[in-house]
């Protein structure tokens, strides 16, 4: 019976792409021979397509009226006419598959994670927007209303992304009983984060093992401060609460809970073997002892004096030989140990991942990125098929992904490289497409690093599977108190991070009090009380 469904299913799903192909080509008054093909064929083979317009099925999709879909993106917004060149090339295919013009819109970094929440609350009418429930308050949103739920939408709109998703991860893309979310669940990647350094700058003092915790980074620090004229030891800004997440990994048991509160989350549970029990970093005897630590790291200059308020290119800085350390994931180091290799010869830039501490490494949530509908979006059902297009089409996905081959990149045996005569400054294209990669299109590049897969196998060996899958918080009883709590940690804990609060203890026993005064007690009890509920689920 299941197999005679899913036959069905296909059959049907068929049947609903060669109904765009045909639809699209009325639109146009044209068909140019591959015109309904969404599966990555571009090689212009009218074998594989409809002939003509003779769909019995074409007017169950109408694309008859021209659509312009948003998609929201965070990050900051290109400025070299690269990505208006390929949106060119992108939106020649969005209209004449189905009758609709893409537009990339940005959420900037600059206090992003205000603007993102507030483009939500806003009721403008977004069409796509990325969405990740570990970074960005998915779940948050999704109780707040500002998707729309795609149960209906799917299977007519987005037929082979319903298809290929499996039942097990559309069942983690729900907000209750809705689907609110596609998952980018076919990208491989690790975004466990850590500190870069420089391997040779290390060796030069005295390090010949790869660092492995925070007493082996602050003996690095301060090497490059003894021994580097004019460099900072680590050059950072306080937008970034890595140390945090640095402490919870290698100082504690503790693993995270997909409940976010802004700056950083408040809550985790205790370990991986007691993922059922809330716990907090802050809350834990060591985080004293920790912030100590930071601002002895803070008054050696480690860092800027103004930590907290620089906005500078620190990673530029890395580049340039003007900073002895960087700080983000895995992902972005497979490409920027490369980078380094070119703008630093002999620098063997070193990743020291929080998890090489004590095996503390948790495995990414398939919904760690993805894309919604939102809410108020006045043509979800053409937005469904934009986003179809990107993660199905090979050439719409390359294009958005890679830019232009010619001008961005060239193919030498199945890789990509930079051609002879690229620019960074005037060639230079991105889009912040991070709501539904498929490793299926992927071109691997000679910009990611060749020992990228034994920093993958070790992770590998040590990880544990993310538990919280299907775990929704429900904030309905406790919202004030969340926004209380993001606000305290937001204003609170960079300072204390950066060790620029004062004394540490003080510091940290006043952030504790605050956080009590908001509401943390009666926040932890609701999430515990809502674990007790989820393990029940799991465990029975």
């Amino acid at each position: 019976m299941g197999n005679l469904k899913r036959v069905s299913t296909i059959v049907l799903m068929l049947i609903l792409v060669f109904s765009i192909a045909a639809c699209g080509s009325n639109n146009n008054n044209k068909n140019t021979g591959n015109t309904g093909d969404t599966s990555g064929n571009t090689s212009g083979d009218s074998s594989s397509n409809t002939s003509g317009n003779d769909s019995a099925d074409v007017g169950k999709i109408d694309t008859s009226e021209f659509e312009t879909i948003s998609y929201v993106v965070l990050g900051d917004k290109p400025k070299n006419g690269q990505l208006e060149a390929v949106m060119e090339k992108v939106n020649a295919i969005m209209k004449e598959k189905i009758n609709a013009k893409l537009e990339f819109k940005w959420v900037e970094w600059a206090d992003w994670q205000t603007k993102y929440n507030l483009l939500l609350a806003s009721g403008e009418p977004i069409d796509l927007i990325t969405i990740g429930t570990d970074w960005l308050d998915t779940w948050g949103n999704a109780q707040r209303g500002a998707f729309l739920p795609l149960n209906d939408l799917l299977e007519q709109y987005a037929p082979l992304t319903f298809a290929e998703i499996p039942q097990e991860d559309w069942e983690q893309s729900k907000f209750k009983d809705d689907i609110v979310l596609i998952p980018e669940n076919h990208y491989t990647q690790w975004v466990n984060h850590g500190v870069y350094y420089r391997g040779d700058w290390a060796k030069e003092f005295g390090i010949t093992e790869p660092i492995k915790d925070f007493e082996g980074l602050g003996k690095y620090f301060q090497g490059v401060k003894d021994k580097k004229e004019g460099v900072v030891p680590y050059d950072v800004n306080g937008g970034t609460s890595t140390f945090y997440n640095g402490f919870a990994t290698t100082y504690t048991d503790n693993i995270e809970l997909p409940i976010s509160t802004g700056y950083a989350n408040v809550y985790y549970a205790k370990s991986y073997d007691d993922r059922y029990t809330v716990d907090s970093p802050i809350f834990n005897d060591d985080f004293i002892k920790f912030a100590g630590l930071m601002k002895e790291w803070a008054d050696k200059g480690f860092w800027r004096e103004d930590v907290l308020n620089y906005k500078g290119d620190t990673r530029a800085a890395l580049k340039a030989g003007l900073s002895g350390a960087d700080s983000h994931h895995t992902q972005t180091y497979k490409g920027l140990r490369v980078e380094m290799d070119k703008q630093q010869p002999g620098s063997e830039l070193q990743m020291f991942s929080y998890s090489d501490t004590r095996g503390n490494l948790i495995s990414m949530p398939i919904t760690h990125g993805g894309t919604s509908v939102g809410a108020h979006s006045k043509h979800p059902e053409r937005a469904l098929m934009a986003y179809e297009l990107i993660r199905q089409d090979k050439e719409v996905y390359q294009l958005i992904n890679y830019g232009l081959e010619g001008v961005q990149y060239e193919i030498k045996d199945g890789k990509r490289f930079r051609p002879a005569a690229y620019d960074e400054a005037k060639d230079g294209f991105y889009t912040d497409f991070w709501g539904g990669r498929v490793d299926k299109f992927e071109i691997p590049s000679d910009t990611d690093w060749s020992g990228i897969g034994d920093v993958y196998a070790k992770y590998d060996a040590i990880k544990k599977p993310f538990p919280y899958g299907k775990f929704v918080f429900d904030k309905a009883s406790v919202d004030p108190e969340m926004t209380a709590i993001s606000q305290v940690i937001g204003e609170q804990l960079p300072a204390i991070l950066f060790g620029k609060a004062g004394d540490p203890a003080a510091a940290v026993n006043a952030l504790r009090d605050k956080l009590k005064a908001a509401g943390y007690d009666k926040v932890k009890d609701e999430i515990q009380k809502q674990l007790d509920a989820y393990k029940t689920l799991i465990e029975g």
